[in-house]
């Protein structure tokens, strides 16, 4: 359903609000003859115009506009960021259309475990998967030696190398004592195969053609030479289990090769045994959102979409990559990722209209002492403000929701105890 609003704020709270706002910017612009935050209002819109006074005060007033129109319990509850129009603004006055568009009505079909005829499957680790952890183990405490063998898959090269395009050497393709694993496929194609057979001290040049689809536009598709000096080539020595590695690996009462088996394998069930039951939730999801009848907004996979994006954003952050630096190597934009997110969009919002509907049909509530007592453990729990934990989960009604999951018990049959 989608409704909309219209809000007005005028006297004295759109006077304060005009002030705070004009404090603000005041303390950002320049105006000769005046510090900053001391310049006069009446100055300050002569300079840079009542509209750019007006901009800053929005941003102020739309946030404690949407408050007011929600604490009316007659008010659609949003399922999107809400669409703003602004109708008019003067130093009187401000008035805004806000467009709500509430969570669709879910029609449930059925719902609970014992009628939707799905098993959960069971755990099994075979012989084959936990030698292949122990190898992978082992893999990890390698030690790197040098050699006087050719250059072999596997090994790693350490060469100086430097790329030319037509005679002239090009920006980004020189490289010092660069350790290159032979097999990693860091490189454009045939330039680590066309290091294999070369030997410590071996120098040869490549002529190689950079990809189409290569993210420099001047390098795409042309022809280059690499010039490259092989310094060193080292193997990786794989360890034995003797009781030397087990001594490095430290780990308490592993000391034979059975011992070590018998550990991984109790691991790897572990592991399988949460991955199944992740598998096992979502393809009972799947099954009660295919029994249910619903339609969803457009606004409202778009605004998920967004959504979704941002948190991708925020994860290469923590990597240490920007997400215009992502774009530019993935040769994408941000529309065509966004529209690549839809799909998964889309599934995130059916997913919480079921769980939403299961909740409301069974009855399960979240009372708002229960959800503050939740909100209070979570800030001791991770040493955090509100204000923080708010930014991080989204919102009050984020944490709302995880609390009503308790739906997923009737979905599922998982009790929270056996997790």
């Amino acid at each position: 359903m989608k409704k909309n609003y219209t809000v007005k704020l005028d006297g004295k709270e759109w006077e304060s609000i005009l002030d705070h706002a004009f404090k603000h910017v005041s303390k950002e612009v320049n105006v000769d003859g005046f510090r900053k935050g001391q310049v006069p209002r009446d100055i300050y819109i002569k300079k840079f115009g009542v509209a750019h006074l007006y901009d800053h005060a929005i941003d102020d007033a739309l946030p404690l506009m949407l408050d007011k129109l929600l604490e009316d319990p007659e008010t659609l509850r949003p399922a999107c960021t809400p669409q703003v129009n602004l109708k008019s603004i003067d130093d009187k006055s401000i008035e805004v259309e806000f467009t709500i568009i509430s969570m669709p009505e879910v029609k449930l079909g059925k719902y609970k475990n014992s009628d939707l005829n799905i098993k959960k499957k069971e755990v099994k680790v075979t012989k084959e998967e936990t030698n292949h952890e122990i190898e992978h183990l082992k893999e990890q405490f390698a030690e790197l030696k040098s050699t006087d063998q050719k250059i072999k898959e596997g090994n790693i090269a350490v060469i100086d190398f430097e790329g030319f395009k037509d005679g002239v050497a090009f920006d980004g393709g020189k490289g010092e004592n660069h350790s290159l694993t032979i097999g990693s496929h860091t490189f454009i194609p045939g330039f680590e195969e066309g290091l294999v057979g070369l030997k410590k001290g071996d120098e040869k040049d490549l002529e190689l053609t950079f990809p189409e689809n290569y993210h420099v536009d001047d390098l795409k598709g042309q022809k280059v030479v690499f010039k490259v000096k092989v310094n060193d080539v080292k193997e990786r020595i794989v360890p034995e289990l003797n009781d030397d590695f087990f001594k490095d690996l430290g780990m308490e009462g592993i000391n034979t090769k059975e011992s070590l088996e018998e550990e991984i394998k109790k691991n790897l069930e572990v592991n399988k045994e949460r991955q199944i039951e992740e598998e096992y939730i979502l393809e009972c999801l799947d099954k009660v959102m295919e029994n249910a009848k619903y339609e969803i907004d457009e606004e409202i996979i778009n605004d998920e979409a967004e959504r979704i994006y941002h948190e991708f954003s925020e994860r290469l952050s923590m990597q240490g990559m920007d997400i215009n630096q992502y774009l530019k190597i993935t040769n994408s934009t941000k529309e065509a990722l966004v529209e690549q997110m839809k799909p998964e969009a889309k599934k995130r919002v059916s997913y919480r209209l079921v769980v939403d509907a299961v909740a409301e049909k069974e009855g399960i509530k979240v009372t708002k002492e229960e959800l503050e007592k939740e909100i209070t453990n979570m800030i001791e729990r991770y040493g955090i403000t509100k204000e923080e934990l708010i930014k991080n989960v989204g919102s009050e009604e984020a944490i709302e929701y995880d609390m009503r999951m308790k739906s997923l018990e009737v979905i599922t049959g998982i009790k929270k105890e056996e997790k």
